[in-house]
């Protein structure tokens, strides 16, 4: 089998932001790799309207040239790491945004989650896997959560992200967990049809 192309998402368009940090270790580790290849996509260089679209995606594709661009992109990839910073307890609005202009692109496929922020971004993660059941994606239990400490850490220049063993232990556990599910659902898609139902 060829190797599983893997979209690395950067859910948050700040110029402040945190996300490219985790996004470059996390393409580091996965590059330690030999089933997969990794790239990293960025929100901000996609600049999409709140969506204003007349029609759910589910029944037809977005006119936003930005949102058609985007959505070549996912439909390209076999499976998802979502960077996601935690915004009162939930997503970015960039990033919900983004999903919301998408759906066929991500049916059957893995979504994996790599957090940060308040307890580790979590509530931020839990608010994505209802998205992502929403879109037909298959959001795994396995993630990783970097909590403020290491992440204050890691903003002072005192440490690398690669420092914390605990977090490259659960970003191996990550990357293996949606590589099994990647091969496993992209199998099964190959095998029959690509389109999941409309809700």
């Amino acid at each position: 089998m060829s190797k599983l192309k893997i979209g690395i998402i950067i859910g948050t368009t700040r110029k402040a932001r945190f996300g490219d940090r985790p996004a470059a270790w996390i393409e580091a580790l996965a590059g330690t790799r030999n089933d997969m290849d990794v790239e990293i996509f960025d929100l901000a260089e996609y600049p999409m309207p709140f969506f204003e679209e007349m029609r759910s995606p589910a029944y037809g594709a977005p006119t936003d040239p930005n949102a058609l661009r985007w959505n070549a992109k996912m439909a390209d990839l076999d499976g998802y790491i979502f960077i996601t910073a935690e915004y009162n307890h939930s997503m970015a609005g960039a990033l919900k945004n983004a999903l919301d202009y998408g759906y066929y692109e991500y049916n059957r496929k893995p979504a994996a989650f790599v957090a940060y922020g308040g307890v580790g971004g979590a509530r931020a993660v839990e608010q994505l896997r209802l998205v992502a059941v929403e879109l037909q994606l298959a959001p795994l239990r396995t993630a990783v959560h970097i909590g403020m400490e290491p992440m204050m850490a890691v903003m002072k220049g005192e440490k690398a992200i690669a420092d914390f063993e605990f977090l490259n232990d659960s970003g191996t556990k990550l990357l293996d967990d949606l590589a099994w599910w990647t091969s496993a659902l992209k199998t099964a898609r190959d095998a029959g049809s690509t389109k999941a139902a409309a809700a």
